[in-house]
């Protein structure tokens, strides 16, 4: 015998122990099929297949609520493991009647129903819609105001998967009215509890700037500050992800995080914990820094580039040094100022080497390098840009050239220096092609000095000097 037929006949087995008369046979028959349809794809697509489904939702309007509770799990159980499972849930008529179980006098009945109504809504909008079309989302808000809290727990989690897939879907979970009551438990202790309400206001929160403000009027600041001090590291990062999803949408939203503190409690944070904690926060800097000269400049005052460049230099995953990487360009871009905060850091050097490196993933490079431009491109502190003449590769030399030949028209002591550290010599000794935006700059460098200083230090200037020595006739006395 084949396993699929003894897999066939144990369902049919169970199908049949569903319809017992003894209530208590029904109900252990339903959970064994929850635990099994729980344990792999292949299982819970046998229960479909043996059209089981329709008797489970049947027997779920019907049944007390010791059965109501096996028979949502099962429903769960099938409807985690992909969409087509989800979708068979649907197809068989199981929403209704879930919804129906949300006003259960029990709350296991309800946190069942939740869990059921979550796991469907999570794969994507399609799913999610079909959730809310079947009146879920107003139930889900009473739930979380419920006073047990893992039903508190569920229904906060079942409206964050709801509103994750689309702005009409988040928009409806507003509607429902359940971002003033997420709000106000942000304090309660519970750290479950705490990092599905900080989801479900992320979700809400990612999709549009007047979502953004809605959760915004709901005066989450600036209570929200204090859960990127908590000792779950969950909680913080949830938190770090909700104000990183307000602060990316407008340079008003980001000025309103950073007059509440929020930046300098994000770099506190960052400076708390380590991996992917800390992403949300260093992606929330980059953002906040992105809008505006001013807005770079509180994170600068916040003291955000030294945190910064600690993860890129501490953190052993590509994607966060890529991170930081990104948010350090987007500090440094602005103006002079905001390129030197970010260059005396001695951060430059470490982004060249995360560019120049073989390991590094593709993206880590890419980061690294448009974030070396934007730096670049705004540097006028000469000393941070010395070391990238020798060690630079053609396209990156290129930028560090220009900004030489910015400089040093209008800086006598640093031509000075420019000529005694050697950079001088240096820019004699690259190789541009005639014409080319280099060359211009070389040019420009070489323009600034009397002609006698560029050719004593252009290559091959030692041998023309020797040849004088040999041919040069000293007079005879």
């Amino acid at each position: 015998m084949s396993q699929r037929q003894v897999l066939q006949g144990v369902m049919s087995l169970l199908r049949t122990l569903l319809l017992d008369v003894v209530p208590t046979i029904q109900q252990t028959a339903a959970l064994a099929l929850g635990r099994l349809a729980n344990y792999n794809d292949d299982l819970a697509e046998a229960v479909v297949k043996c059209d089981i489904l329709p008797q489970l939702v049947y027997s779920l309007a019907e049944q007390n609520r010791f059965y109501k509770k096996a028979a949502a799990f099962v429903l769960r159980a099938v409807g985690k493991h992909s969409p087509q499972l989800a979708q068979a849930i649907v197809d068989c008529g199981a929403l209704d009647t879930l919804v129906i179980c949300l006003e259960d006098f029990d709350p296991g009945v309800k946190e069942a129903a939740a869990w059921a109504l979550r796991y469907i809504a999570r794969h994507n909008a399609e799913l999610s819609q079909a959730v809310v079309d079947a009146g879920a989302v107003p139930l889900l808000v009473l739930c979380i105001q419920e006073p047990e809290i893992a039903l508190k727990r569920i229904a906060a989690s079942a409206l964050s998967d709801i509103a994750k897939h689309s702005p009409e879907l988040a928009q409806t979970v507003v509607d429902a009215g359940a971002v003033a009551h997420l709000a106000q438990m942000i304090l309660n202790p519970d750290a479950k509890l705490k990092h599905q309400i900080l989801s479900a206001l992320s979700q809400v929160s990612k999709h549009s700037v007047d979502l953004a403000e809605m959760v915004v009027e709901a005066e989450i600041f600036p209570v929200v500050l204090t859960c990127l001090k908590d000792k779950d590291e969950y909680v913080k990062k949830n938190a770090s992800t909700l104000i990183r999803e307000i602060a990316k949408h407008t340079p008003e939203l980001s000025q309103l995080v950073v007059n509440a503190g929020g930046v300098a409690a994000v770099i506190d944070c960052i400076g708390s914990c380590k991996g992917n904690t800390r992403l949300p926060g260093i992606m929330m800097l980059g953002y906040v820094a992105a809008h505006s000269e001013n807005l770079a400049m509180a994170v600068i005052i916040s003291k955000g580039v030294p945190q910064l460049s600690v993860c890129l230099s501490e953190e052993p995953e590509d994607h966060i040094k890529a991170a930081a990487a990104w948010a350090l360009g987007q500090i440094g871009r602005h103006t002079p100022e905001h390129a030197r905060a970010v260059a005396v850091t001695n951060t430059l050097p470490v982004l060249l080497s995360l560019y120049m490196s073989t390991e590094s993933s593709e993206d880590l490079q890419v980061k690294s390098k448009k974030a070396i431009k934007n730096i670049l491109q705004k540097c006028t502190y000469l000393p941070a840009l010395e070391p990238f003449l020798y060690d630079a590769p053609p396209n990156i030399l290129k930028h560090v050239v220009g900004q030489f030949s910015k400089v040093l028209p209008h800086d006598s002591k640093a031509r000075r220096l420019f000529v005694t550290s050697g950079g001088l010599k240096k820019v004699q000794e690259i190789k541009a092609e005639p014409g080319s935006l280099l060359q211009e700059y070389i040019n420009s460098i070489n323009s600034c000095y009397p002609e006698e200083i560029v050719r004593y230090y252009s290559p091959g200037y030692s041998d023309t000097l020797l040849q004088r020595v040999d041919s040069y006739q000293p007079l005879n006395n």
